[in-house]
């Protein structure tokens, strides 16, 4: 066997037409994985993939001035479709307010939710190693269903999905941060950009972070009739307070309890409902609530107060004291870079009709408006902006990685020719990596994203494949110097015999790795090692051997001179 294979690699290097097959074939192959990730899309990158939990929580969000009536029919529909499924244990309701504390809520605020049109349903599920369905897959499945029958029943109410996440805690996976000076401008922009995010394949549960501008009514005490009826300003507070929100009129000795209870006094539900929403109406239920003056005759409140229609005072957000407005999107089991780069580019296509747009980084956008010239900025967050940041940072290192170890082999070898060789061969590794994704992607259920422990495992690899080019290098320049052997005979002998702990070191970080592979979290880690491995085993033996033939061995071993 070892003489077959040194025979084998001898005759490969000594053919031209072998030698350059097998260069034209690895080039070929590195064309082609780079190509799966972009623009073919064969190959997705991602932060990080799905985690499958144990529990979820639904938003649900009507129209600012909704009642908690309202609220309460949109929850209840939701419950209607989370009962039937087997693999919920429980959930709770929420309304009109947040869930108790937990890691999504915190970012998102949730806790801070305190009004009559927002609920908060928590779902708990079975133990996932005891069921088949992974909570992503569910909740991908149950989304539409739940969205198409409940959202339609009041218009504007928004129902979303939360999980919590696998990695670093974002408001969502796609967030557009729009900044401006205009309240009104930021609104419409905002808007415009959330209608975008709509029409985008792969996004759903699109929000914005910004109170709807809806009808009021105040009413306003006429304080010249209110003394000619001899009816004080506090006296209509405390009609209007104990009609509609409740007020303490007595207590209750109880003889088990030290304290005394309270007894509280307000129109009953139904009483408190308004016929419609408008003025009209208002001024019926009202008429209905009447006073007593100090002469003892009934006067209705209508009589002493004036209502007057509003527009509500929305809630003005900054960040960095800078007025802004978030629009989020979250994505349906897809990354998050190719929706985002297909909204980006409907922006930039549509939105010139009004504003003049200007790139002003990588995805930002400076948009200035063509009427008022007012500027707004569009800057991209959430976990796109995670994911960006960390494919950099980790490309960074890798090429730090690469210029440190070549910067060694050059002091090492007096080589750059050599210390290329050695680098080209640890390269050569993300092959494997790429297409170890691919195939895992055509035997998984879901979509198997190249991800940042993907990276991490391919920058591991570079010190692993780094000594296997050593090894052969060291041992040929062994071979000719002491030995005197020819080249292509050194080069052969020296594959041949490093084969084997080439193999056994192989071997044994692919079997350590296919533990971390089954892993939602660290996969990419795991197929990474296990399939870079392969292609750095196969560059070693094929294209180094090939690599150092071409080279002058001669020279950069310096024969006769004890340079190594």
């Amino acid at each position: 066997m070892f003489k077959k294979f040194q025979d084998a690699v001898f005759n490969g290097i000594q053919s031209p037409f072998k030698r350059n097959l097998i260069l034209f074939a690895t080039l070929l192959a590195f064309i082609l994985s780079v190509l799966m990730i972009a623009p073919s899309k064969m190959v997705l990158a991602k932060m990080l993939p799905g985690k499958n939990n144990d529990t979820f929580t639904i938003y649900t969000t009507l129209p600012e001035g909704s009642s908690i009536e309202q609220t309460r029919e949109v929850t209840e529909c939701v419950a209607g479709f989370i009962k039937k499924e087997k693999e919920v244990e429980d959930f709770e309701i929420f309304l009109g307010m947040g869930a108790p504390l937990d890691f999504a809520g915190l970012i998102k605020g949730s806790h801070f939710k305190n009004s009559e049109n927002v609920a908060e349903i928590v779902v708990n599920l079975s133990e996932k190693h005891h069921r088949e369905e992974p909570s992503y897959f569910m909740v991908q499945r149950i989304r539409p269903d739940i969205q198409k029958s409940c959202s339609s029943i009041y218009d504007k109410t928004t129902i979303t999905f939360v999980e919590p996440p696998a990695g670093p805690p974002v408001l969502a996976a796609i967030v557009a941060e729009i900044y401006g000076d205009d309240a009104d401008g930021i609104r419409e922009l905002s808007n415009r950009v959330a209608e975008v995010f709509k029409k985008t394949d792969g996004l759903v549960d699109i929000e914005v972070m910004q109170d709807e501008i809806y009808d009021t009514f105040e009413v306003e005490v006429d304080g010249t009739k209110a003394s000619l009826s001899g009816i004080s300003v506090k006296q209509l507070n405390d009609i209007l307070y104990l009609a509609f929100e409740g007020m303490q009129i007595a207590v209750k000795n109880s003889d088990v309890a030290n304290d005394q209870i309270p007894i509280y006094l307000s129109l009953s539900q139904e009483s408190k409902k308004f016929s419609s929403k408008d003025i009209e109406a208002i001024k019926a239920k009202l008429s209905s609530l009447k006073l007593m003056n100090q002469m003892g005759m009934m006067t209705p409140i209508t009589e002493l107060v004036s209502i007057m229609p509003k527009k509500s005072n929305p809630m003005i957000m900054s960040k960095n004291l800078h007025q802004m407005t978030n629009v989020m999107a979250e994505t349906d089991m897809v990354s998050q870079v190719y929706p985002l780069m297909e909204a980006r580019d409907t922006i930039l296509d549509t939105f010139s009709d009004k504003y003049e747009i200007e790139k002003t980084g990588l995805f930002n956008l400076k948009l200035t408006d063509k009427a008022s010239k007012n500027e707004y900025k569009l800057i991209w967050d959430g976990e796109m902006e995670v994911t960006l940041d960390t494919f950099v940072e980790l490309g960074a290192a890798f090429i730090a990685a690469l210029v440190l170890i070549f910067l060694l082999m050059v002091i090492y070898y007096k080589s750059y020719a050599l210390s290329g060789i050695i680098l080209l061969g640890s390269f050569l590794s993300i092959i494997g990596v790429i297409v170890g994704h691919w195939i895992m992607d055509i035997f998984t259920t879901d979509t198997f994203f190249l991800t940042a422990t993907s990276l991490i495992g391919f920058i591991a690899l570079i010190g692993i494949s780094s000594r296997n080019s050593l090894l052969l290098i060291d041992f040929t320049a062994s071979l000719m110097k002491e030995n005197g052997m020819k080249k292509a005979e050194a080069i052969a002998y020296a594959t041949a015999t490093r084969a084997k702990p080439i193999f056994l070191t192989a071997a044994a970080i692919i079997l350590a790795s296919t533990l971390l592979a089954g892993d939602a979290v660290f996969g990419g880690l795991g197929v990474a090692l296990i399939f870079g491995t392969v292609s750095a085993v196969i560059a070693s033996l094929m294209v180094v051997p090939i690599l150092l033939y071409k080279a002058d061995l001669d020279r950069h071993f310096n024969l006769g001179e004890e340079k190594i």
